[in-house]
């Protein structure tokens, strides 16, 4: 068996051949060897080898030099110590057996290795002449030197701790697997610069949105939502879908349901989601015009139609061997639909119902993950859940403690201002405008009553008499939103996590450069979105007649000769209490 070794890039191709001949073999040949005293030997020696070792280490600094000064690195694998001994053990070895019959008589090889493609079998040499590191096998050619020259291709042999022949694949696979440490360093400098450009560039837009008005963080809001339910539903398609015979789908058939069907019920969602959400919130505007009066009034039942058409459609397009499939599918537009569509539709809510009630939440969850990041990358050391390798103890239980503090620093600060507490009656308002309504009770300040033993010791420890301490009703809800957003809030990312394991992928997206997909970032905000609406609606809001409830009872309520007839009697009690009616 022919096994060639050779030295650094100085020599394209050296092969070296000996032979071991049986006791049978010996006698049945008994030919007389005349020794060859012109022939000169064709095997290096051993100065030579390792000048020519060294002369590759050199070019190999220079070209790596070079490289780096113009901006590049070399992604060529590199030879090892290890490696390089195991050549030079290899020449060694060759150089030390002495030459038979065959070599001598053998005709030279071409020094080019690119001539080499199919070479002539020889015997195999004796075991005893094979160093530690070669194998009985494949050759590997490793391109030592990436540059304009002519690289060096060199003839590579390995073996395993247990001394078994290793693959070619394997080989490349194992070169392949180192990573360059000057490219990974470029890589993560390259990916830290620019998330933390497009974080900048996030928060800047964020807050330029917030101060143009609601209507743009509504729009803002939807925009999230649907990229959300984009990459949420892409994960599922029934484009490479196998049947259940085993025949595969052809992709130029594009099935109506997978692209249709699943963007149909989104809209017809939102129809009826937000359509509810205006007729609640601006029942003055839309009670009042004839125009949407009739949409207004049937508002439920045109949702309803508009879904059914929807049902039939999905129905009409099942198709045998894919049905298990397309009611998978069915299934998992529905789920989307409620995580998402109604998670979108709870925040958009907050919004109208006044800015503070989206904004404060949002930061706190952003807070949350700034914080648990810092405290993790200083003193994290206890891993915290599984499904997020790099979540640790130290940083959630610091994270927690930090988002208490800004809490109550952060929404104390923007609770001043009447266009981020007050609820929206009119979407053309901005920050720069005077917006003015009657405040909740929640912001108006109380005084706490200090605790006689209490009030003492402050007094003495100051040096004043403290006896009540002012504070906001709004300061003990913040708490309570930090306290989500630091204990509960966190879980919706880990639920995304497991999500991204359950189908094999790193991010839902590229739609946020250096951040992955808009699901990426938006997984704890639904949660803490759906938390805010219940909590506000359940505790906080004040239920009062407004004159767009009274116009609804009255529109829906009363026939066309019974509000005239309110009308009269209205103008009439104006008329008493000496109001002139144009």
């Amino acid at each position: 068996m022919n096994t060639p070794f050779v030295s650094r890039s100085s020599f394209d191709a050296l092969t070296v051949d000996d032979v071991e001949d049986s006791d049978g073999e010996q006698q049945e040949e008994e030919v007389p060897q005349e020794p060859v005293t012109s022939a000169e030997p064709t095997k290096p020696s051993k100065s030579q080898i390792k000048k020519a070792q060294k002369q590759a280490r050199i070019e190999r600094r220079k070209q790596l030099k070079a490289s780096s000064k113009a901006g590049t690195t070399d992604s060529s694998p590199r030879l090892t110590p290890s490696l390089e001994e195991s050549i030079a053990r290899t020449a060694e070895a060759a150089a030390d057996a002495p030459p038979s019959h065959e070599e001598e008589s053998a005709p030279e090889l071409p020094l080019n290795p690119k001539s080499q493609h199919e070479p002539a079998p020889q015997p195999e040499l004796p075991e005893a002449l094979l160093p530690s590191p070669a194998i009985n096998g494949d050759i590997q050619q490793v391109n030592v030197a990436k540059s304009n020259s002519t690289p060096h291709l060199i003839p590579i042999k390995l073996l395993d701790e247990e001394r078994k022949s290793v693959s070619k694949p394997d080989v490349e696979q194992a070169l392949k697997s180192e990573p360059d440490p000057q490219v990974e360093r470029t890589k993560k400098r390259q990916s830290i610069i620019t998330r933390t450009l497009w974080t900048f560039i996030m928060i800047g837009g964020f807050i330029a949105l917030l101060l143009m008005g609601h209507i743009y963080m509504i729009i803002l809001a939807m925009l999230c939502q649907t990229l959300v339910y984009r990459e949420v539903t892409a994960l599922f398609s029934l484009r490479n879908a196998t049947s259940e015979s085993g025949e595969v789908e052809n992709k130029a058939k594009k099935d109506p349901w997978s692209k249709t069907l699943n963007w149909y019920f989104f809209a017809v969602t939102n129809y009826f989601l937000y359509g509810e959400s205006i007729i609640y919130y601006f029942k003055h505007v839309v009670f009042s015009d004839g125009q949407l009066l009739p949409f207004a009034t049937n508002h439920r039942m045109i949702s309803f139609t508009l879904y059914t058409i929807g049902f039939v459609g999905f129905v009409m397009s099942l198709k045998r061997g894919f049905l298990k499939q397309q009611f998978g599918l069915f299934c998992w537009v529905h789920m989307s639909l409620l995580l998402i569509v109604v998670s979108g539709h709870f925040i958009v809510n907050n919004i109208l119902e006044g800015m503070i009630w989206f904004w404060v939440p949002a930061s706190l969850v952003i807070c949350n993950d700034i914080f648990a990041y810092i405290w993790g990358m200083a003193v994290g050391r206890t891993p915290l859940i599984k499904l997020s390798p790099k979540k640790t103890v130290e940083g959630f239980v610091g994270a927690f403690w930090s988002t208490l503090l800004f809490s109550v620093i952060w929404g104390s600060y923007f609770m001043r201002f009447n266009y981020m507490i007050c609820p929206v009656r009119d979407l053309g308002v901005a920050a720069w405008n005077n917006v003015q309504c009657t405040p909740n009770p929640v912001f108006v300040w109380r005084e706490w009553q200090i605790w006689t033993p209490l009030r003492v010791f402050l007094s003495q420890l100051l040096g004043k008499s403290v006896t009540v301490i002012p504070y906001v009703p709004y300061q003990l809800h913040l708490l309570v939103f930090a306290v989500f957003a630091s204990l509960v809030a966190p879980f919706g990312g880990f639920f995304a996590s497991g999500f991204k394991r359950a189908f094999n992928i790193k991010d839902f997206g590229h739609s946020i450069p250096g951040h992955g997909g808009m699901t990426d970032r938006m997984d704890c905000q639904f949660l803490m979105g759906v938390f805010v609406y219940v909590y506000y609606s359940s505790l906080i809001r004040e239920h009062h007649v407004s004159v767009g409830s009274i116009l609804q009872m009255i529109v829906s309520g009363l026939t066309a000769e019974e509000q005239l007839e309110l009308m009269k009697d209205l103008k009439r009690y104006m008329q008493g209490q000496g109001i002139t009616l144009a």
